[in-house]
Order: C-alpha cells, then sequence, then structure tokens
C-alpha cells in the first residue's frame, strides 16, 4: 500500500456548539428519566454485559506512517473491556439493538485531546461499521424520540416521515445478525486522527465458531470460551484516502476503498467473572474524547459526542 493522505480536513459549521449543547441536554433528560426506572446508568450502552481484563500489544514492524500515538513503539498495554447492549434500557439479550466493545489502554502517557496529560486512550466501537445518521442532530432525534425498545422507536419514528431514511437505517441494523462478542467485528465508524493521518477503526473477530445459543447469555458465551483459551482480536485501521472516497464528515459512508492494516494485537486472557471488576468498569468513564491528542475523534458526529458524553458523566455523578 502507498503512504496515505494527510490531505484530510474538518469543516466546524458556525452553530454547531449551540446545536450540540442542546442535544447533550436531551440526553440527560432521556437519561434521568431512564434512571428513575432501571437505576443510575449511561444514557445509551446502559446495559454492561461484560468487565474483562486485557492486554494490548503494538508490533515491531509497522511500517513508518502507522507509527503513531500509542502505536509509535513496540509495547505491551494493559487495557479494560466494557462489552455492552446499545440501548438505554436494560432489555434480555436476545432483543434485537446495537452492540458496543469499549477499550481502555492504560499506562499511556503524552498531551490529551481534552487537555493536560492523557491517563487512557479509549476506543468505544459497535458493530456496525458506519452510523444510522450522518449528522449528530439527525442521530440525537432518533433516539430522543424512541420508546424502550426498537418496535416501540420504529412505531414512533414512522409518525415522523423525514426520518424515514433513517428509519430504514435502524430496521436494517436491528435486523442484522449478531454472532456474539468473540465472532463479530467491531467499529469506530467514525474516523480519529492517527498522528498527521485520520483512520477508522476496527476490532476483528476473535473467532468463526459461532455458538448458536449466544444470544441467551452475551456474558456466559464470553466467559465460557475464556475458560480454557484466551480470546486475540486484530486491531486495525483503514486511512484516509480523499475525501470521496473516505470523508471526513459524514460517517454513513463506508470507506471501502481503504485497506485495513493491523497495527496491534488484543488480547482477553483466560479469566472468571470478577466482582470488583464489575464494578470498576462500571463506574468508568469509556470515552473516545478520552484519547491522546494523537488519537483525538474528527468529525462532526464525533464533536457533539465530546460534548454530550460529558454532560451525561456529569448526570451520573450527580445521582
Amino acid at each position: 500500500m502507498t503512504e496515505p493522505s494527510t490531505e484530510w480536513r474538518e469543516v466546524v459549521q458556525p452553530d454547531e456548539q449551540e446545536r450540540h449543547e442542546q442535544q447533550a441536554a436531551a440526553f440527560v433528560e432521556m437519561q434521568q428519566r431512564k434512571s428513575a426506572k432501571y437505576g443510575t446508568g449511561r444514557a445509551l450502552h446502559r446495559k454492561q454485559v461484560a468487565a474483562l481484563r486485557a492486554t494490548l500489544d503494538v508490533p515491531a514492524d509497522l511500517p513508518e506512517y502507522a507509527r503513531q500515538g500509542i502505536f509509535k513503539i513496540p509495547n505491551r498495554y494493559d487495557a479494560w473491556i466494557r462489552l455492552s447492549n446499545g440501548g438505554f434500557n436494560r432489555a434480555a439479550d436476545h432483543v434485537p439493538d446495537i452492540r458496543g466493545f469499549s477499550i481502555k489502554v492504560l499506562g499511556v502517557s503524552g498531551p490529551a485531546a481534552l487537555g493536560g496529560e492523557a491517563v487512557s486512550q479509549d476506543f468505544a466501537m459497535i458493530n456496525r461499521s458506519t452510523f444510522s445518521s450522518a449528522t449528530s442532530e439527525d442521530f440525537a432525534k432518533l433516539v430522543t424520540t424512541g420508546g424502550s425498545t426498537p418496535g416501540g422507536l420504529l412505531l414512533r419514528l414512522l409518525k415522523n416521515p423525514r426520518m424515514i431514511p433513517q428509519l430504514k437505517a435502524v430496521s436494517t441494523a436491528f435486523k442484522r445478525p449478531f454472532s456474539g462478542f468473540a465472532t463479530h467485528d467491531f467499529f469506530s465508524a467514525a474516523p480519529i486522527a492517527f498522528g498527521p493521518y485520520a483512520v477508522r477503526v476496527r476490532l476483528a473477530a476473535a473467532s468463526d465458531q459461532v455458538n448458536p445459543s449466544a444470544s441467551e447469555d452475551w456474558a456466559a458465551d464470553v466467559f465460557d470460551r475464556l475458560i480454557d483459551n484466551s480470546l486475540g482480536y486484530d486491531l486495525q485501521v483503514q486511512f484516509f484516502i480523499d475525501e470521496a472516497s473516505t470523508p471526513i464528515e459524514d460517517a454513513t459512508v463506508e470507506w471501502a476503498a481503504a485497506p485495513f492494516v493491523t497495527v496491534g494485537r488484543l488480547t482477553i486472557p483466560r479469566q472468571k467473572p470478577d466482582e470488583e471488576l464489575t464494578r470498576q468498569v462500571e463506574a468508568a468513564r469509556f470515552d473516545p474524547w478520552n484519547a491522546l491528542t494523537d488519537h483525538r475523534p474528527l468529525g462532526e458526529v464525533m464533536r457533539a459526542r465530546k460534548v454530550a458524553y460529558y454532560a451525561s458523566q456529569q448526570a451520573r455523578s450527580a445521582e
């Protein structure tokens, strides 16, 4: 592969901050309503499926352009993993949903995206390679007007014809089979910086051995696999090529033209459920803006997440 382009750029609209603050307020209001029913928790990805310890290994043979941020030198980092169901309720595992795989890489150092010194590098990924909405405004309306189940969400969206394109995308996402956290790929779905470059991130599945009963209990499927063997995932990135094929500001577009480059190996060693770790991970803040400047989030959806995540975290602290 030829060296990727550094000619990417973000386009910030003058009214973004105001819109993002309004969206964040709507998320917090929803979060508080759901907390009254389901207990203290996040606005989205409320149900934690499992908390795990892991390591991230950075190899020595990366191409020069891929040696950026935490991938600059060969190293092994400890990490926490939070697996989650994406809804704002606590539905049973078999209910269709978006699934989340968040990684908190520990022991990093360097300037942080939010200022000061970074204490972790977080990767927040879902089992979809793109977002269903091109802008945070459409995504916020999609989520905050929905009911407590996918069926309720779809029913209420039908009353708003302007949201039909998003309705179709959400319907497709919910219908797409999910085989489990060990056997499915996960994606950042929106770009982050990679030193002077821009990338999207993929975590390639650890196994192709699907458990047909996994949806009865996602955590049991993971921990059953960890009785005898570790789980190993390739952490991969796609580099920005040009605005037409790898847009920064539209998170609905696949970066199909960009090949995947493996930059790390995530290993979840053999382990059993750990109550203390479960509490620590549930209380922790997994946020793509918990990042080195070299890996800061990019694009309008990511800029909106900065405001929304902060507001949600403050609301959790106040509960």
